[in-house]
């Protein structure tokens, strides 16, 4: 199916399916974000966890510690260590799928840039790119559908639209 948003680790033995388009696609210039890719950001895409699919294998969990004291489990292959996916704050009902994994990464464009106030300075931003110095208001920066699609998903998990 060439319309598919499919994506895998780098030795193969993880594939996964998207069942919908990311919500939101953060470019992360965190100083974490930095050492746990060994790159000077990651693309993340915002998705219910409901909608990532293992297509084969299954990924193996890690948790790092952050400077907020959350919890951040990444889910790696246990092989090659690819990241695949991380749940921020152990919700379990959101992923932050690493695009750089699927077999398209370039369809799918950061909206915002955050933590650029770690950001390289050797890395240039886009024109006119929507870049925040630390986080920003999801309520502010989100569109309409995606943060239909967002309270949504936390209604079905904590039965609550705001957690």
């Amino acid at each position: 199916m060439s319309n598919a948003i499919e994506g895998g680790c780098f030795c193969g033995r993880i594939r996964y399916r998207l069942k919908a388009c990311p919500m939101f696609v953060h470019c992360c210039h965190c100083s974490d974000c930095q050492r746990q890719m060994g790159s000077a950001f990651v693309i993340n895409g915002i998705v219910e966890a409901e909608n990532v699919d293992l297509l084969q294998g299954a990924p193996v969990m890690i948790t790092l510690s952050t400077n907020s004291g959350r919890p951040h489990d990444v889910y790696r292959c246990a092989d090659c260590q690819s990241a695949l996916w991380s749940d921020y704050g152990r919700r379990k009902w959101l992923s932050f799928v690493r695009l750089a994994t699927l077999d398209r990464p370039s369809a799918f464009p950061p909206d915002v840039h955050i933590y650029i106030r770690s950001k390289l300075d050797w890395v240039p931003l886009p024109a006119g790119a929507r870049a925040f110095d630390e986080y920003y208001d999801v309520q502010a920066e989100w569109p309409k559908e995606s943060l239909d699609r967002l309270n949504k998903a936390r209604t079905r998990a904590t039965g609550s639209a705001r957690s």
